[in-house]
């Protein structure tokens, strides 16, 4: 029987408030539901149950679900139940794309929408309940989850609204602009997801130039309380250590123009916060110092820079302060750590403790005691290298254990080590050069010695150099280091499992450059690989009991969630929901939605059947266009029958992913350039001063250039017969990487050629600064062998005989004719009508025989996974093409055919 929470904290509403009546957007109600009733389970550490009422699972943030039915043993018949395109529900829309995750409250699930409105949908059924959106105040964006309580859903809106609705039918309560006491700007609200607890909801204020963490009734949104990340000159803090300190202090004096850093920009709190009603308080963290003049310019701010990157923990009730912990002082590298924090009441030597677990783009946790911010496991303070122009603070805090590595690593160049390991610096980049082996070593006289009479090193420094590691400093040159500020655990929630004591943790390798006036927050160098994963950790000692390097980022929404029947539930950009072993990580089931995944999965039950859901929508950080947008909100259960429009139960695969960072501009044809490169230059006509040794990240021209095989291409660096104007003067490099195909250094006038022979992408860049950066592009175009595949039988059997989702080992077969003087080389895939992502060949076997002494006939026998064919392929009659790379007469070439077949499913 579900208990009504009626408790609430007691506090007057006071301050400004603007309220709205608003009832020109009232909400589309398609069918009205029994009388709403509060959410179960609103408890800061209880596992969830039949319903999963915060983005957090509970408001302590552990994602974990007490539910069992679906297991290890029986997950082979886990099935979609059905599935909902949200935008296609009235009010209709064509937008796609949302980093939100769902809640569950009473069997219904709510979420953001597309557009930014918010839908109500059946968990059994995926029936519409209501739909809500507004064209008087309008919609925020990107959304990142809703909240529930009081009968009511909390959202946020246009014009810096906060947004109740009624549970039942969606129709607006209130929405206010929440200002402070005295008419103050608390920033803008549009993206955070709102918390909602006994009779209070939390909204947090990211983007702008400064945001608060503000409370309000939930009964009419009045105000309570804020708390900025950025305090005003003057502020005293007391704090459970009885300890009173002024934080603005910690951003040095105000300028001499008036410019406060403090209240100028930044430390605002991108994700939402966790609540512990035991001991009424609720943890935020705040982001990076974003201020006077730039994230990466600490030059203007000396001091720590409180409560940026720090998690602050106050009062629920009144926002009084309580505890902090900062887990980087003057941040200059846009590592802040701004994930959801969880919390857990963990062993730690034999000791019950009370801790929140806290960081993420940095690679490593911290776990402290929630009573006080003291740390529970060991943290040491690291000297650090520090910049006299920076103020960097002289050490920075460690956890003794890690969970990513701390610095990069400078990887051969070398075609058998492609793609190599994750966290692989790109050269040039630090001062590491190729040798003539292609082994990346320190180069003193590069351009990172401009900086070295300003830098300080920790006594016995091991190198005497940067690396690349956690805090490297950097001035006006890029210093490529770890993780990043697109990598690490950036915001993705994260789980805790009371069955395995284990926290899950997805993370992204996407190392970055910085240097003043990057933008982003820094460079991700431009042709790494952009990868990442998921690891667990044990919450009582931070050392890793686990980690699967999945290959996609997983550090932006993809967050896990943990069930006690030991299984981990997480989706991905590529579109992939994973079923794995919480104990080990293995996957053990896998389904693809057809669009991409940025946020967690859910479970919840609906008369008596558990049910697992994921919001496939699709993001775009960190692969920018490339991800498959979508609108689908999926549910999954035992015995599941639902089959999408080509018959299978699966989506078709998502478009492939530029899982490495692309350069800027459109591919350009070689031949309208002559097949030439211009190092160190970003236009080929403009001949002035300002072009002359470009260091910009488009300096190579073109930067992107497509040749077919066999071109030769010529590189050369610009002098005067070229420029005579303003010619280059400096020398300046051709690094090819990760295979290390060419590494020429050519002085201004100079050129080199190279003839590529295989198809593929070949980044390089430039020694003299590494940003500048271009990609040859080298393509086959398919030569067409007609009547060359058949397959047996031309009639597939594909389908799921066993009336649920299961992978079988089972395969589809056929056969290729290979023209006399052809022989495989490899990249053998089917071309499907589904998908643009071609589907791999499981096996290519040659065989052959001869007609004559002088002609050979050769097969090859293709064998495709069913699994892999189904989702791409409709049923009834449609034809299936065949790709792959062969040698003929030394030269690559790719030949093609298609073949008539008949799907029956």
């Amino acid at each position: 029987m579900r208990t009504r929470l009626t408790t609430r904290l007691g506090i007057a509403g006071i301050g400004a408030l603007i309220a709205l009546t608003i009832t020109a957007s009232p909400a589309t109600a398609l069918v009205r539901p029994a009388e709403p009733v509060p959410p179960v389970g609103l408890t800061g550490l209880d596992p969830t149950g039949a319903d999963m009422p915060t983005v957090g699972g509970n408001l302590g943030n552990q994602h974990y679900s007490g539910l069992t039915d679906i297991t290890k043993r029986n997950l082979k018949k886990l099935a979609p139940a059905w599935r909902t395109h949200v935008s296609a529900v009235a009010p209709a829309s064509d937008d796609t794309g949302q980093q939100t995750t769902p809640i569950v409250v009473d069997g219904v699930i709510y979420l953001d929408t597309p557009s930014g409105g918010v839908i109500a949908v059946d968990g059994a059924t995926g029936d519409a309940i209501w739909k809500w959106e507004n064209s008087v105040f309008g919609m925020s964006g990107t959304r990142r989850g809703v909240s529930a309580g009081d009968g009511k859903i909390f959202t946020l809106a246009g014009g810096n609204r906060v947004v109740a609705l009624d549970a039942a039918t969606g129709a607006e309560v209130w929405a206010v602009e929440p200002t402070g006491p005295a008419g103050e700007d608390l920033g803008r609200v549009g993206k955070v997801a709102t918390v909602y607890a006994d009779g209070v909801v939390y909204a947090h204020a990211a983007d702008g130039d400064r945001g608060a963490v503000v409370a309000l009734d939930a009964a009419d949104g009045s105000y309570l309380w804020h708390f900025f990340g950025g305090p005003k000159r003057g502020q005293e803090f007391t704090g459970v250590d009885g300890v009173t300190f002024d934080a603005s202090a910690t951003w040095g004096p105000v300028l001499p123009d008036g410019t406060d850093c403090s209240e100028e920009g930044g430390a605002t709190s991108w994700m939402h916060g966790a609540v512990d009603p035991e001991l009424g308080m609720y943890l935020m963290t705040f982001g990076n110092a974003r201020s006077c003049t730039s994230s990466q310019n600490g030059s203007l701010r000396p001091g720590d820079n409180l409560f940026s990157s720090t998690m602050v923990a106050v009062d629920a009730a009144t926002g009084e302060y309580k505890w902090h912990y900062q887990s980087i002082r003057h941040d200059v590298w846009d590592m802040d750590n701004v994930h959801p924090p969880t919390l857990a009441d963990i062993e730690v030597g034999g000791e019950e403790r009370k801790v929140v677990f806290y960081g993420s783009k940095s690679g490593h946790q911290f776990v402290l005691d929630r009573t006080n911010g003291e740390p529970v496991l060991p943290v040491i303070d690291k000297p650090m290298i520090t910049d006299s122009r920076q103020n960097h603070a002289a050490t920075q805090p460690f956890p003794t254990s890690r969970l990513l590595p701390e610095c990069l690593v400078w990887e051969k160049l070398d075609p058998e080590n492609i793609p190599g390991d994750p966290w692989r610096g790109v050269p040039n980049y630090n001062g590491y050069q190729p040798d003539a082996e292609g082994n990346l070593v320190f180069n003193p006289d590069s351009y990172v010695a401009a900086d070295e009479p300003f830098l300080t090193y920790p006594e016995g420094h091991p190198s005497g150099h940067r690396e690349g590691c956690m805090y490297d400093p950097q001035w006006d040159l890029p210093i490529l280091s770890t993780t990043s500020q697109n990598g690490g655990g950036d915001w993705s929630n994260h789980a805790y499992s009371h069955s395995t004591n284990l926290v899950y943790f997805p993370y992204g390798a996407n190392p970055v450059a910085h240097y003043n006036g990057a933008s982003a927050n820094g460079l991700r160098a431009i042709g790494q690989y952009q990868t990442g994963g998921i690891l667990a950790y044990d919450a009582s000692t931070g050392e890793v009991a686990w980690r699967n390097h999945l290959g996609t980022d997983m550090s932006h929404g993809q967050g896990p969630l943990a069930t006690a029947s030991d299984l981990l539930f997480v989706g991905q950009i590529d579109g992939e929901l994973l079923a794995m072993d919480a104990a080990d990580g293995e996957v053990l089931w896998n389904f693809q939605t057809g669009s991409g995944i940025a946020s967690a999965p859910i479970t919840y039950e609906v008369d008596g059947e558990q049910y697992v859901a994921v919001f496939a929508a699709g993001s775009t950080n960190p692969y920018g266009a490339s991800v498959t947008q979508g609108d689908s909100l999926w549910a999954f259960k035992l015995g599941g029958t639902y089959t999408t429009e080509s018959g299978s139960p699966e989506g078709p695969d998502t478009a492939p992913l530029t899982i490495r960072r692309p350069v800027g501009g459109a591919p350009v044809a070689g031949e309208t350039v002559g097949n030439t490169v211009l190092l160190a230059r970003s236009s080929r006509t403009d001949d002035t001063a300002a072009a002359r040794d470009s260091v910009s990240t488009n300096g190579m021209q073109p930067t992107h250039l497509r040749v077919p095989v066999g071109t030769t291409v010529t590189f050369r660096n610009p002098g005067a017969e070229t420029f005579p104007n303003f010619p280059n003067v400096k020398a300046h490099c051709a690094t090819q990487f990760f295979e290390g195909e060419f590494d020429v250094e050519l002085q201004p006038g100079e050129t080199y050629e190279h003839t590529f022979d295989r198809a593929g992408e070949y980044f390089f860049n430039d020694c003299t600064d590494p940003r500048p950066t271009g990609k040859i592009e080298v393509v086959l175009e398919p030569t067409e062998v007609a009547d060359a595949l058949t397959f047996s039988p031309s009639r597939l059997q594909l389908g799921d005989g066993g009336g649920w989702l299961s992978r079988l080992d089972q395969k589809v077969t056929a056969r290729f004719e290979v023209p006399a003087g052809y022989e495989f080389e490899g990249g053998a895939q089917l071309i499907t009508p589904l998908s643009t992502n071609p589907v791999e060949v499981a096996d290519v076997r040659t065989t052959g025989s001869w007609v004559t002494k002088a002609t050979k006939r050769s097969w090859l026998i293709l064998r495709i996974d069913k699994a892999d064919l189904d989702h791409n392929v409709p049923e009834g009659a449609t034809s299936l093409r065949f790709e792959a790379n062969f040698l003929h007469e030394g030269v690559q070439k790719r030949l093609t055919a298609t073949a008539d077949v008949t799907v029956v499913k």
